[in-house]
């Protein structure tokens, strides 16, 4: 049955297949065994997986079959109880099984991996055995290693032919090639691609020199060679000449005279050329680039450049014929100056130099005439009728140049009016008059003159200085610049008169209180020219600088003022006379300030009222005091003696004007002490107050019992007050203690009526006294009137006795 399954005898498969049937499988015949066949690549040192069907077989083994031989050996196999490495495993890389699966993996892949792998698979079906081969056939590829390239010449001389190959160590074909070549610019083309690893190049030229590498490429990877260097001989060719400056004239070259002058010869050539230059057939100068300083007229000649390959010893020659032509330097140039005592303009122009001279002419033409001429030129403009910012122009031009070349001027008045002033050197030593008149073209002329119309020193253009020694004599005297410009109809002026300085003060004199701050000022109100400082003496003719300040001065000081400021004024050193000086190159002054320093006023006289320890352990003591009369003051201080020891010491010291009392604490109980005290205004100290030692406190009923005398006598008035008051309100219902309390009246008198009420009372009362008692059922009609209440007040007190009205409301609550 074996043997029908397999259609050929194979002792190998009966071998593998004796298990299975030791185990009782039935094989049925399955008709026709199912081969596939499939094909994969691997890469040496790399991974591969090589598949067996899709699901796992009942019974598989696995196959090598090496390339070029028919004998197949067993790999691995798997009867049912795993899967079982041969040792042949070992020899075809790091070979497993995939779980779950009869798939081979195989790592490290070496190239003896390559070859045909079977995977012949039963499986145990609901219709029988089936069996099924698996052919793989395995390629092992090889990546292509790092390429080399050799050339058959490195140097070759331009027409000769060179062939490049590209080497490989490794490589699984097939493998393609890439040329590239890399140009001196860094520009890379593809010179050819082929399957070949030589190339021909029959016919080299000098496009070919540059840089050479190859690409191989296969299907695994691909890789660059190193670059080689492929340098093609030739030359020289027929040499350039380059001339600079670049000037081309009908005789070949042309340069400037004085300039430099670079020729530079260049002829194709690898290696490069070497140069030697020729002027008139005699060798100068050996190099690329003749280069010729300053060149001079007599350089005029044919210059030659030889060209030379020493490699393969070849040369080539050329000849330029240069002239050497020299214009003026620069560009004309031109100004304007004034003439004829400062009335006119002369415009003058100049270009000198160059060969032929240069031709100059002014712009716009005066009078209608053209002001031209050769080198320079000088034309008179008449200043009157020259308007202010007219612009002239000299235009030059030259055999040389193809373009003219020209210089503009412009007359102009300064602006403004010219300016004065005057100063002094140091210590005033000399005074120094300055006059400008800045701007202007041509420049104008200044010089000075006394008022009186005398020329002092020398006349100057745009700014003139007259030093003159300094004098008191120049003092209120005026001097006078005069400034004269072509473009002006007349000579303009600018005066400077000289002051001595003049002081003044707010106040002459100055009073203060003793220490007080106060300021003494000093203004300045006439100086030219300027006063640089202010000087102040004290009241002992000491100057006062700021080496005294902040101690006992303060100076404040601007252009036309000065303030000293005395600080804390001190009657007995700061009062006197101050000074305040100026001085100037013309002349000085100084003015007296008096300050007096003004003591307070006395404050009053302060006596002790009462002086007590607090309690009888003597370590406390009140005092209280008065002033004698009112006046000023700013407060008190408390002095204490120890007897016997006749040294008073200050306990208490700033207290304010208002404290009447105080308490002095931290007294010995065991001493004996004396107490005065005095009153201060501000740095006045007035008289001391008697001296007094306290005095232990007693008891001392007078004062209770007074009061308690004065409470009940006070108690005892409210209350008869009150009494009184309802008594007389209501007289018609208990009228016999009215009658008991006030009596009865006569008709000449009636009581005083303070309320409405009262009054009617009043009115039936008296009207029942006229008729016996008798009350009478109703008021009177008459006017009722109501009489002053008689006063206890006498009449006969002398002058400050007079009472005082007391109004005393009492207010009941029912």
């Amino acid at each position: 049955m074996v043997l029908g399954l397999l259609g050929s005898p194979s002792f190998f498969l009966t071998v593998l297949l004796l298990p299975l049937l030791l185990h009782g499988l039935e094989i049925l015949d399955p008709g026709q065994v199912v081969y596939k066949e499939t094909r994969t690549n691997g890469v040496v040192d790399k991974g591969v997986i090589l598949e067996c069907g899709t699901t796992l077989p009942d019974v598989y083994i696995w196959g090598f079959t090496k390339l070029g031989t028919d004998t197949i050996r067993a790999v691995v196999y798997n009867f049912g109880k795993g899967p079982k490495l041969q040792q042949l495993a070992k020899d075809l890389g790091d070979l497993n099984v995939i779980s779950n699966s009869a798939s081979l993996s195989i790592e490290k892949l070496p190239l003896a991996a390559e070859g045909l792998y079977t995977c012949q698979a039963l499986y145990d079906t609901a219709e029988g055995a089936r069996l099924y081969y698996y052919y793989v056939y395995l390629r092992v590829l090889v990546p292509v290693s790092k390429p080399y390239i050799l050339l058959s010449d490195s140097s070759p001389v331009e027409g000769a032919s060179v062939w490049m190959r590209c080497g490989l160590e490794n490589g699984t074909d097939p493998i393609n090639y890439i040329w590239e070549q890399e140009s001196r610019s860094g520009l890379v083309t593809t010179l050819a691609e082929t399957n070949r690893s030589l190339v021909n190049v029959t016919w080299v030229n000098r496009n070919h020199t540059g840089w050479y590498r190859c690409l191989a490429r296969n299907d695994v990877n691909q890789q660059r060679s190193d670059r080689i260097w492929l340098d093609v001989i030739y030359g020289p060719d027929l040499p350039q000449i380059d001339v600079t400056p670049y000037s081309v004239t009908e005789r070949g070259y042309s340069a400037l005279e004085k300039e430099t002058v670079s020729l530079v010869c260049q002829a194709s050539s690898n290696p490069a050329s070497q140069y030697v230059w020729y002027y008139n057939n005699s060798q100068v100068y050996t190099g690329p680039q003749l280069t010729i300083t300053k060149i001079l007229r007599m350089h005029t000649g044919n210059y030659a450049c030889l060209a030379q390959n020493t490699y393969l010893n070849t040369r080539s020659k050329k000849t330029i014929t240069l002239t050497v032509y020299y214009p003026p330097d620069g560009a004309p140039y031109c100004s304007i100056f004034p003439a004829n005592n400062y009335n006119d303009l002369a415009l003058f122009c100049s270009w000198e130099g160059g060969y032929p001279a240069a031709t100059l002419n002014w712009s716009p033409y005066t009078r209608g005439k053209n002001n031209q001429g050769t080198a320079n030129i000088t034309w008179i403009q008449p200043g009157l009728e020259t308007t202010n910012n007219s612009v002239f122009t000299c235009m030059g031009s030259h055999v040389t140049l193809n373009v003219p070349r020209s210089c503009s001027t412009k007359a102009w008045l300064p602006h403004g009016e010219p300016q004065c002033s005057a100063y002094a050197t140091r210590n005033n030593e000399y005074l120094m008059l300055s006059c400008s008149w800045e701007g202007g073209f041509p420049r104008t002329l200044l010089w000075w003159a006394s008022s009186s119309g005398d020329v002092q020193g020398t006349s100057e253009e745009n700014s003139n200085i007259l030093v003159l020694r300094s004098s008191a004599t120049y003092s209120g005297k005026a001097f006078v610049c005069h400034a004269k410009h072509p473009l002006a109809k007349e000579s303009k002026q600018c005066v400077l008169k000289l002051e001595a300085p003049v002081l003044m003060t707010q106040r002459s004199v100055v009073s203060v209180y003793e220490g007080s701050d106060v300021q003494l000022t000093c203004i300045l109100s006439k100086n030219y020219p300027a006063v640089t400082e202010i000087t102040w003496f004290n009241n002992m003719k000491q100057r006062v600088d700021n080496s005294d300040t902040p101690k006992k001065y303060i100076l404040q000081q601007a252009a036309a003022w000065s303030n000293l400021t005395v600080r804390e004024a001190d009657g007995t050193v700061d009062s006197g006379q101050y000074w305040c000086s100026a001085t100037n190159a013309v002349g000085g002054t100084e003015i007296p300030i008096l300050l007096m320093v003004i003591r307070h006023p006395m404050p009053p006289n302060v006596t002790i009222s009462k002086i007590t320890y607090s309690s009888r352990r003597r370590t406390d003591v009140n005092v209280e005091w008065l002033t004698q009369m009112d006046g000023d003051m700013t407060g008190f201080f408390i002095e204490r003696q120890s007897l016997p020891l006749p040294l008073w010491q200050k306990v208490a010291v700033g207290l304010e004007p208002s404290t009447r009392s105080y308490q002095i604490s931290g007294l010995d109980p065991f001493g004996k002490y004396a107490f005065r005290i005095t009153a201060v205004n501000h740095r006045t100290t007035g008289h001391p107050s008697e001296v007094k030692s306290p005095a232990l406190p007693g008891f001392n009923a007078v004062p209770a019992v007074i009061g308690a005398a004065i409470g009940g006598m006070l108690v005892a008035a409210i209350l008869t007050v009150l009494l009184f008051m309802y008594v007389v309100r209501n007289r018609n219902n208990i009228p016999r203690l009215h009658d008991l309390i006030f009596g009865r009246q006569n008709s000449q008198s009636r009581e005083n009526i303070n309320y409405p009420e009262d009054e009617a009372v009043g009115g039936a009362e008296g009207e029942g006294e006229g008729d016996r008692g008798e009350i009478s059922p109703t008021p009177s009609a008459g006017p009722s009137m109501a009489l002053p209440r008689p006063t206890a007040t006498p009449t006969n007190l002398p002058p400050g006795d007079e009472p005082v009205n007391v109004t005393i409301t009492v207010m009941a609550s029912s």
